[in-house]
């Protein structure tokens, strides 16, 4: 019998700690590679729109767990989803370069709102989340092997 309350009498299961791990796998991936976007385009000053680049940031959300087997909905357990990649708002940086092809006409250019070293931090947290969900998945399946012995 389940131990937490709103959950079906088999509970969250092996399974469904791998999923929930797997899926923070998946959005640090995805924050990895809007992190390599960032640091890719951090002096870009002219995209395809002729705007400079735009730094931008990854959305998560929590979503209830669906164990499909029961087709129920196991609201205690929460998995991540990568909602949406939404592009920071805040202003570019004006640098004085009146030689630069893109300068306006009092010699500034505008280059993407990208920090290079909250960038690499960001990139250091993403990875070692990512780390720590390795590990996670790690020791589920090291438990389940030991659950397995059991009944030998």
């Amino acid at each position: 019998m389940s131990a937490i309350r709103g959950l079906p009498p088999n509970g969250p299961g092996v399974f469904s700690a791998m999923e929930v791990a797997a899926s923070g796998l998946t959005a640090e991936r995805s924050r990895m590679n809007v992190i390599a976007s960032n640091l890719a385009n951090a002096r870009t000053t002219r995209g395809a729109d002729g705007e400079p680049y735009k730094r931008i940031d990854p959305v998560f959300e929590a979503k209830p767990l669906r164990n499909k087997t029961m087709d129920a909905v196991l609201n205690a357990v929460m998995r991540v989803d990568l909602a949406e990649v939404r592009e920071d708002t805040e202003p570019g940086q004006m640098v004085y370069d009146p030689g630069h092809p893109d300068a306006d006409g009092e010699g500034y250019v505008e280059y993407p709102n990208v920090n290079v070293v909250t960038e690499m931090v960001n990139l250091m947290t993403a990875s070692r989340a990512y780390e720590a969900g390795v590990a996670t998945i790690e020791s589920v399946k090291t438990m389940a092997r030991s659950a397995l012995k059991i009944g030998q």
